[in-house]
């Protein structure tokens, strides 16, 4: 069974991407001239690679709206089958720490008080 696993770590994060081929992207409809918007990981080759909507950010900026939203990065290293995996999902810190202690009723959406 595949196993996915959660950081927060910023190198962690570049280099399982970067090993991917994956990139920093922000979706275009969710940002403005002073904020990034919503943030993901593109992949070449993946479904959505050659979505419009989506834009190449730099790192920096990634790992700014990351922190600032309070995410992590739950993610695969290899797939059921041994192959390398490219899924991943940003989730809630919140979220994440819930999972590792095995609260599988855990959602992003919980009151945060």
């Amino acid at each position: 069974m595949a196993q996915a696993k959660v950081t927060t770590d910023h190198d962690e994060i570049r280099k399982w991407a970067e090993a991917r081929g994956g990139r920093p992207a922000a979706v275009r409809s969710t940002q403005s001239k002073e904020a990034t918007g919503i943030i993901r990981i593109e992949f070449p080759g993946a479904p959505n690679a050659k979505d419009d909507n989506l834009e190449e950010i730099s790192w920096e900026e990634f790992f700014e709206k990351f922190d600032e939203s309070e995410l992590a990065l739950l993610y695969q290293e290899e797939t059921a089958r041994g192959q390398r995996s490219n899924f991943n999902k940003l989730v809630g810190r919140e979220t994440a720490e819930a999972r590792e202690h095995g609260e599988s009723h855990a959602s992003r959406h919980h009151d945060r008080r």
